[in-house]
């Protein structure tokens, strides 16, 4: 089940059958035991079991030994902020070796129940839902974790706004506003909503533009969204990049080097690299301008979860 991206402002008043999670930034995973034992499967269907395997080993551990959960992976910076950079360095790593030597601790936080002890509940309301899986599974921290939910005060006029406001002081990425009677519904629905308190969404990469001066690798990210199947152009983002991910980043997309441009819309930067669109990347904006283009985009990292054709332009409800 999917959020949908909604104005805070909608929140205004004391948001009557709406329950608040924290906004994470790592990736979305489905967690299956039964008799074949612990599976972690991506938004996309991967299999994650490799890259995780210490989360397999606290799944396996319960004493239950039927369910499904919906949660999210995610690392931690200094601060208790999920950082999806730092959560970056686990992602591609499959050897045993390479993860059980890596500095990146992880932290699978749950927030949803599908299947419990044979029985789907997938049609029960959310606010039991969440109390059956708090009491189902037990919480070894910091491998799993309980999401919690928050209610906005009934006597506040600032409602979920409010928590929003405080949500974002704190440095979290915004809010999740969920039905506390909602069935669990799999593809996008308004039934949850996203408020962020930076914009940011995912897009495609059609290619690149050459460094210059001490820059390696390249210069701008090239970046687009479908509109149907056109890939339309929003921008590039520059900044964002460490020495590592930007020589990574140039080898990728010169294994995916494309002679044409796989853009609709006409690209203005000299001499550009292009790419078959395979990448998706999470950029951070401030804003999009009146002629479309992303302003002040940063690059936060590349997104395996998520198919490039799934990839639109997100707009508040």
């Amino acid at each position: 089940m999917l959020a949908t991206l909604s104005d805070p402002r909608e929140f205004g008043t004391a948001d009557d059958g709406w329950i608040f999670e924290r906004k994470l930034d790592g990736i979305r995973v489905l967690a299956v035991r039964d008799e074949r034992g612990v599976r972690l499967l991506s938004r996309t269907g991967r299999r994650l079991n490799a890259t995780y395997p210490e989360i397999v080993a606290a799944l396996a551990a319960q004493e239950s030994a039927d369910f499904t959960v919906d949660g999210e992976i995610v690392a931690y910076d200094h601060r208790g902020r999920t950082d999806f950079g730092r959560l970056q360095r686990r992602m591609g790593l499959t050897d045993p070796r390479q993860v059980l030597t890596s500095e990146v601790a992880v932290t699978y936080c749950l927030f949803d129940l599908l299947r419990l002890d044979g029985a789907e509940v997938t049609a029960l309301p959310l606010r039991s839902r969440k109390a059956m899986l708090h009491r189902a599974l037990t919480y070894h921290a910091p491998l799993l974790a309980f999401l919690p939910d928050h209610e906005s005060d009934s006597d506040s006029a600032g409602g979920g706004r409010e928590l929003l406001e405080q949500a974002c002081a704190r440095g979290w990425e915004g809010l999740i506003a969920k039905r506390a009677a909602g069935r669990y519904v799999p593809g996008r629905s308004r039934d949850w909503r996203k408020l962020k308190c930076v914009r940011s969404q995912e897009f495609v990469v059609g290619g690149c533009t050459e460094p210059s001066g001490a820059r390696v690798g390249f210069g701008s990210l090239l970046l687009g969204y479908y509109e149907g199947e056109r890939l339309r152009y929003a921008g590039k983002a520059g900044t964002g990049f460490d020495r590592e991910t930007l020589l990574g980043l140039r080898r990728r997309l010169d294994e995916l080097a494309l002679d044409r441009s796989p853009f609709a819309d006409p690209v203005t930067e000299p001499a550009p690299r292009w790419a078959r669109p395979r990448l998706v990347a999470a950029v951070a904006f401030t804003e999009w301008t009146r002629d479309g283009m992303l302003r002040h985009p940063r690059f936060l990292g590349l997104r395996d979860d998520k198919q490039p054709a799934d990839v639109v332009r997100e707009s508040a409800i």
